[in-house]
This record gives C-alpha cells, structure tokens and sequence, in this order.
C-alpha cells in the first residue's frame, strides 16, 4: 500500500511535516521558473528536478495535482540580494551583451531562452506543468494587485515607483529570519533611494519610459518589480492560499518573503501553507562560475557526451535538502546506472515481455502477473522507493532501492515471461516515480543495441573476455593492465558480483 502521508521540511515553521491539501487528494503546488536572459545552468535544474519529483510522488500516491511554473521576462534586476533589487533588468542586460548582439531586440531573446529552456527541461525528462505562466502575459493582474495594495495603504506611490511597504505587515521575515530590524542594519550599506519611507520597502512597480519592455499603469509608463509577478501568477491560476511552493534556496529571501507579504496584505489569507527550498550546488567543491571554468548548462554536458538521463540521475543522486558537490566522475557513475535500467529493458524486450499500460495509483502492480519470487521482491523495492520519497523526497534511498530491483532483474541468467512482466511492470514504476529509465518525452521501448567498438583489433567485449581469464589465473597484473589499456582508449569496465560490463566514458 502507498504511504498515507507525504512529508517535506517546511521553511516556514521549520520542520519537516505533511503536506496538507486544501481539497483531499489534490495539491495545488507553484515553482518559482527561471528569468529567460540565457541558458538555465544545472543549479537551476537541480530545483526544477525537486519540484518535478514533488509532482512524481504525489501522484505515484494517488493524488492529482495542478502545478504552475512561471517564466520571468521582465523585471528581474540584477542586484537581486536586497528586497529592493538594483541594477539593470537582466534582459536589458542580455540584450547588450555580445551574446545578445544575434537578437533583433528583447522580446526575440526571451523567446530564444525560452525555448532552449523548454529544450533542456524536456531532455532532461521533466513533467510537464499544468500552466506555465510568462510574466509579461499577466501584466494587468500584476497593475491591478498593485493598485488595490495602494488603496489598502500597504503601497504608496513615489516618483521612482510603487514601493510595498513593509511595516504595514507585522510578521514581514518570518520565512527567512530577515526581519525588519535586521533590515534596516543591513541595508545601511546599501545605495539609498531617498524616495523610499524605509530602505528594506521594495517595488511593486518602476516608472521608466525608457525601459525596453513597459506597459503603461495609473503610475505612467513602467514595468512591474520581480516580487509582484508570481503573487499574481500563483493567485490567478491556484487561488489566494496555494499548498505548497517551491524554488531554489536563495529565492527565500528576498523573493519569497516580499511574495508572502504583498499576498497576504492583498488577500488577507496565508499564502502558502508548505514552502520548500533546495539547497546550493558546487561543481568540482567550488561555487559555480564562468571564471572558473566549472559553469555548466545542460547542453554544455550534453555536448561533451554525456547522457541527459544520467544528468537527471546525477542531479538527484543528493536529496535537495542538502548542499551538492556535483562532479564529471558523479556524471560518469550515474550514466553506468541509467545503462543499468537500460540492459533490464533489452532483457525485458528479449524475453517477449512489454512495459504494460500504467497501473492506477494504490494498485498492487504485480497481481496481474504469475506470483514469482522476483516479482515479489520489486514489488517490496518499489514500495520502498515509494516510502523513501514520501520521506521528505529521500531519492538516496530511492535510488538504492530502484538499483537493488535492476540487479535483481539482471541476476537472472534469461527472463520467463512472467518475470519478465513483472520486471517491465517495475521499470515502469521505477520510471514513474523517478524518471531515470526512459525519457517520457520520446517513444518508449528499449534502445537499440550499440556496435561494439575495436580496441587494438579486438573487441571491448573480448578484452573483457580476456581479463576474466587473466584473473581467473591470479594473472592480476595482466588483469589491471587491460582495464588499464581500455580506460585509455575511453572505455570504463564496472565489475560486479553479476559480472564486468562496460561503458563509453564521456566527457573525457
């Protein structure tokens, strides 16, 4: 039976709990999208994976689910530590650089990014949101919140904008801990805009008859601030309290805390009931950055060889309540896991058996198949991977169940046909809930075989041949030397109690 409960650690009251719907069995949940200046890097995607799997475990336990993610495309400044973000808007931003040199003007780059965002979600075979909201399509919902929040006396206008301001609510930090005294000791050393009340007040909207992208308001010519785009993106399509949303940690502050404020000025309810952050990722044990030539977007792994399942693998393979050091060798490692999954669908397909229909949540997925010891045993992996990511979404023990059922299927010399159905209906499972066998994205069904490559005018599969003798003899030495020889020539033996298998490194 799935679990009756699905908990996750709640940034607001700071603990781990379940979630609670709204309306039973149906969690109306919001992601925090990427601002469409460039390409999203694989930080970004690690948050994007957390909210996809949030979506995965909900409805492997039989709930439905409404999920908005929101694409920023205008408004988002690029000094965007403080509440009131400073600097230029980063599409502007873009526009200007020498990469944007190719675009006609703003709204052609933010189709561009938009679309290669799109791109990458896809290969890195993410669900598919409900509603995928752009900012400058909800422009008015955005004016007409500001304008109401004035007329509440929780905004003012100045000659510079429309500021919220934040002593008009209380709790104004309770999410992130900045609270108003602490804001204004920080933000001493920041540049003062003299028409503010208070510094830590922040913008609903920006008079500017010069930016690139404006729409005129009651304020004049302007555009929106960033905060004010995803209250009324997430109240248009999930209503004034949503149940749970989501983003990367450091959207708790600012983002989140001026979202929470000007919602619940506006509506006079909680905003969200759940919040959910994921921690930071390191590449190589350093944080990420251009200079430092460890700065990756997806297409950028993609095209030194590396398989998009195994970027998803690799992405997950941390829970996303701890911090990540994400490596090439972690990459490599998981593109030998994905291969595992893959061999269990050539097995499967070897033996007559098919990945079945889906199997309606809170089903047992095996009755329809011969009762077999290996059978029973996925049965009991899966339902372990289930309550893992139930737990606070644990995809490390989730992931070590799911790879406990691929050696189980591999262990077997040949597949019976009911073993073989049980392990199609496993890995279809397995897929549903964690995304790692086959792309949802492209036909399904097992790839075809690769050709064996030469090395030295034998076969990979020969070499590994002969390593066996090699250390069935004790011959060690001529053992390591051949693993030695092909790690050259870019192949990686992985030996097992099951056997040696291997892989093309990628990457290199």
């Amino acid at each position: 039976m799935p679990p009756s409960e699905f908990k996750l650690y709640d940034t607001l009251s700071r603990q781990v709990k379940p979630i609670e719907t709204a309306e039973p069995g149906h969690l109306r949940f919001y992601t925090c999208g990427p601002t469409v200046y460039s390409y999203a890097h694989i930080g970004n995607f690690r948050s994007f994976l957390a909210a996809d799997l949030v979506v995965r475990t909900a409805r492997a336990l039989g709930w439905r689910v409404t999920w908005v993610s929101n694409i920023t495309d205008v408004g988002h400044l690029t000094q965007d530590d403080v509440a009131d973000a400073g600097g230029e808007d980063r599409m502007e931003k873009a526009l200007h650089s020498k990469e944007g040199e190719q675009f006609a003007n703003v709204w052609d780059l933010a189709e561009y990014y938009t679309q290669a965002y799109l791109e990458d979600w896809q290969r890195l075979n993410l669900t598919e949101p409900e509603v995928r909201p752009r900012a400058t399509q909800h422009v008015r919902e955005q004016i007409l919140m500001a304008q109401a929040l004035v007329e509440k006396g929780n905004a003012y206008e100045t000659p510079t904008g429309v500021y919220f301001d934040v002593e008009s609510q209380p709790d104004y930090g309770k999410l992130s801990g900045n609270t108003r005294d602490k804001l204004q000791e920080a933000v001493r050393d920041v540049v003062l805009d003299e028409n503010k009340r208070r510094q830590a007040d922040f913008a609903l909207w920006k008079k500017d008859d010069k930016h690139l992208m404006q729409w005129f308001s009651p304020w004049g010519w302007g555009f929106p601030g960033w905060h004010i785009e995803c209250s009324a993106m997430a109240r248009a399509y999930l209503g004034d309290t949503i149940d749970l949303h989501s983003g990367g940690e450091d959207n708790a502050f600012p983002h989140h805390e001026c979202e929470i404020a000007q919602s619940e000025a506006f509506t006079g309810k909680p905003f969200s009931n759940h919040w959910m952050h994921v921690r930071f990722l390191q590449v190589e044990g350093e944080k990420m950055a251009k200079r430092a030539g460890n700065f990756f977007t997806v297409r950028d792994l993609l095209e030194k060889g590396f398989d998009p399942l195994a970027l998803r693998f690799a992405l997950m393979s941390v829970p996303y309540g701890k911090p990540m050091n994400f490596t090439l060798q972690l990459l490599r490692d998981a593109q030998g896991h994905v291969e595992r999954f893959r061999e269990c669908e050539r097995r499967v397909a070897v033996a007559g058996g098919s990945t079945p229909p889906s199997v309606s949540p809170g089903t047992n997925p095996f009755e329809d198949t011969e009762r077999v010891a290996l059978g029973d045993e996925l049965q009991r992996l899966y339902e372990g991977a289930l309550d893992a990511m139930a737990n606070d979404l644990n995809t490390s023990v989730a992931i070590a169940k799911s790879l406990e059922g691929a050696k189980a299927i591999l262990r077997e010399p040949s597949l019976t046909p009911a073993q073989a159905r049980a392990a199609a209906t496993y890995l279809d499972q397995v897929n549903g809930l964690l995304g790692v066998v086959r792309s949802e994205h492209e036909p399904s069904g097992p790839p075809p075989a690769a050709e064996t490559p030469t090395v030295d005018g034998r076969t990979v599969d020969a070499w590994v041949g002969l390593r066996d003798e090699a250390k069935r003899a004790k011959d060690y030495a001529a053992a390591d030397a051949i693993r030695a020889r092909l790690a050259e020539a870019g192949v990686e033996l992985r030996d097992s109690p099951e056997g040696t298998t291997w892989a093309l490194r990628p990457g290199g």
